[in-house]
């Protein structure tokens, strides 16, 4: 029989956000997903990027569990919550600060909890008016038709920090990248975190990589990036959206950067 913490293995879809009594736009977590692997977590997706480890408690009545923050921003914390579990929906709350667990589902000003909605497939759209005339088709999908540069080929993940605090070992075997043509995807599972069009300079020292990003919310954006390859290795140290492009390969907190480390797998 299958306990809860088997239930939450995979990948889920935060549909519903509330703090301190506030309901959250949509638009604010429209990527944002949980991975729940053996009993470690990693939240992507709201601008940072958590990880730690899930421990569930006995209670039969109201469900507990707590969060053990082992990397990114709130590493070193213990965020105590309670929970439910309805077949592909589960539902928390947890205290993002103190000691004190929440006795209910939901929340109120100042009180520094979050309520969360969260279920295992995607959330459909809704669906527009009937128009009068017919409906521009989807957007197809990215597919490059440019030559292969150096960068091309599937990635496994060696390392990754992002703003300045490493990513966990168990998580980083989770994390690929393919490139093809000047199209790079990363994902972190099944889950994709970056997809962009990108353009390389090999007469900067060091060399220049640029992303138009193609996916997300940063949708259209451009980042500024340098890199490196050395035979089978590849390291990529980008900024934010906007910001000034890395002069080394450096990841400090509060600068935004991402530093990730590769080893090619497959061409």
């Amino acid at each position: 029989m299958l306990n809860d913490l088997d239930k939450l293995q995979g990948t889920w879809h935060i549909t519903s956000l509330e703090t301190d009594g506030a309901k959250m736009r949509a638009s604010r977590f429209s990527d944002a997903t949980v991975v729940i692997a053996g009993s470690r977590f990693m939240s992507l997706g709201m601008g940072q990027t958590y990880e730690g480890t899930v421990e569930l408690g006995r209670a039969k009545k109201l469900k507990t569990f707590d969060l053990v923050f082992t990397a990114g921003p709130k590493r070193g914390t213990r965020n105590l919550g309670i929970y439910a579990l309805d077949g592909g929906r589960w539902k928390l709350c947890l205290a993002t600060r103190g000691d004190k667990r929440p006795e209910r589902f939901a929340t109120k000003k100042d009180s520094g909890l979050a309520l969360e909605t969260l279920e295992r497939r995607a959330v459909a759209r809704a669906k527009t008016p009937r128009q009068s005339s017919p409906p521009h088709p989807e957007e197809p999908e990215a597919v490059s038709s440019a030559p292969a540069t150096e960068l091309e080929g599937q990635w496994a993940m060696v390392s990754g920090v992002f703003n300045g605090a490493a990513m966990d070992a168990s998580m980083v075997k989770w994390c690929t990248r393919v490139t093809r043509g000047d199209i790079t995807t990363v994902m972190a599972g099944p889950q994709v975190m970056v997809k962009a069009r990108f353009t390389l300079d090999g007469s900067a020292a060091p060399r220049a990589i640029d992303y138009v990003n193609l996916a997300g919310k940063t949708k259209g954006k451009s980042q500024a990036g340098v890199f490196d390859v050395d035979g089978a290795t590849l390291r990529i140290c980008i900024a934010e959206p906007g910001k000034p492009r890395p002069r080394d390969f450096a990841s400090n907190p509060g600068d935004g950067r991402a530093l990730t480390t590769w080893h090619r797998i497959d061409r």
